[in-house]
């Protein structure tokens, strides 16, 4: 992550294979994020981007293994946050993933995660195996 912001806040950690971990690593991100006065609209999408990439990495990624662990690291300031999560997983081909928008998809429950993110975050990257996904997100953006 490059720092080309005033971060204020950050945190580096591993968490269990476990959505409850993931929750609480959440709820610190967003507190964090009424603290430094960002709009709940804006909260509301980190809230939801953030949560789907824990459960993909838990669920999909660390097949929900025990042990294995996801590293989370995040970093906010007044103006930006950046997310990056890392799962042990074999990784997947995002451009593979079909588009949840597509006639023929409507009914399918792959690709609305990865929609959700790259809708409410501002950039969405992955890394070229597949687990590992950069997040972030700039105050007042318009999705």
């Amino acid at each position: 992550m490059a720092d080309d912001h005033n971060w204020s806040w950050s945190r580096e950690q591993s968490i269990p294979s476990d959505t409850a971990a993931g929750r609480v690593l959440l709820e610190e991100l967003l507190d964090e994020l009424r603290r430094q006065d960002w709009e709940e609209k804006d909260v509301f999408g980190v809230h939801l981007a953030v949560e789907e990439a824990l459960v993909n990495a838990i669920k999909h990624g660390n097949q929900e293994d025990p042990a294995k662990q996801v590293k989370v690291q995040t970093r906010v300031s007044a103006t930006a946050v950046k997310i990056e999560v890392t799962d042990e997983g074999d990784g997947f081909d995002p451009a593979a993933v079909p588009d949840p928008t597509d006639d023929e998809n409507l009914d399918a429950p792959s690709g609305r995660g990865l929609m959700l993110m790259k809708s409410f975050m501002s950039s969405v990257e992955f890394n070229d195996a597949g687990n590992h996904v950069a997040m972030a997100k700039f105050k007042g953006e318009e999705e």
